[in-house]
């Protein structure tokens, strides 16, 4: 998808709130100053997305930066998501209240599902769809969600999720979930997008090469021409700045079958099946 060619292009969720493509992720980035310091340069780099959540710890640093990096909030579309231990209805609500304190927010773009905790996502799920109702996020999502996890969410609420954020990488690229998503308007964004930083690899080598761009360049600028969010972590400036640097090439359609066929199913995070948090 090369339409794609800016940092503010945005993808249309399905209930009609634009979501930008690139964002920044704050996964095991520090409260305090490294937190506050990685936003503020991801905002001076041109981002308009930052992706946090309760079980980071760090809500109230993403909420500082927001309030002073400069950019007025209306242009800025913040994640973040409800943990596990707060899974249920009330318990729902009453994160979200955090969340929210935290971050020094009255709305939340995106609130989503952090995993699919079983015998309380459902409940979750309602509360999820409540806040939506009563207007304090503009948008709700799940995170971690297998096809099965999806259906019975629908099927229980009637409800389809606006985003699905989960493990995608070339390792892991998931494609029946990918195109289930797809079918049912549910906006797939890619977590560990760069595969916690094991990126040596022989097919992604010389393709960064072809283009004079690094393998995690590469990487970004395919999860773009696949339509999935991607919300690469970093702290350190330069490579806030480098990661967005994907807008001003297209890969080929042989480069991008090339890295398709790298998928081996690998993850670096749990299985949404299998998790014991």
């Amino acid at each position: 998808m090369s339409t794609i060619s800016q940092l503010n292009d945005t993808t249309t969720l399905n209930n009609d709130v634009r979501m930008p493509w690139l964002g920044l992720g704050v996964w095991k980035t520090q409260e305090g100053d490294e937190v506050v310091n990685a936003v503020k340069y991801a905002v001076k780099a041109g981002y308009r997305s930052i992706d946090t959540a309760a079980a980071y710890g760090n809500e109230a640093g993403v909420g500082q930066a927001i309030r002073e990096c400069g950019v007025p909030r209306d242009q800025l579309f913040i994640t973040t998501k409800v943990w596990n231990a707060d899974q249920g209805y009330d318990s729902t609500l009453r994160a979200f209240d955090e969340s929210r304190r935290k971050l020094g927010l009255d709305v939340i773009d995106l609130y989503l599902v952090h995993w699919p905790v079983k015998g309380k996502y459902k409940e979750t799920w309602k509360a999820l769809g409540q806040l939506y109702k009563d207007g304090r996020v503009r948008a709700i999502g799940v995170s971690n969600f297998h096809m099965h996890h999806l259906k019975d969410i629908i099927e229980d609420s009637g409800i389809v999720p606006a985003v699905n954020q989960v493990e995608f990488h070339p390792l892991l690229n998931q494609p029946e979930l990918r195109s289930f998503c797809k079918e049912q308007g549910i906006q797939l964004e890619a977590w560990s997008p760069l595969m916690q930083g094991n990126l040596e690899h022989p097919t992604l080598t010389p393709i960064a090469a072809k283009y004079g761009k690094t393998p995690a360049q590469i990487i970004l600028r395919w999860d773009l021409q696949h339509n999935v969010v991607t919300i690469p972590k970093s702290v350190n400036e330069q490579r806030i700045i480098d990661n967005a640097k994907i807008f001003d090439f297209a890969l080929s359609a042989e480069d991008m079958a090339l890295i398709d066929g790298m998928n081996q199913n690998k993850r670096f995070g749990p299985d949404p099946d299998n998790f014991n948090f």
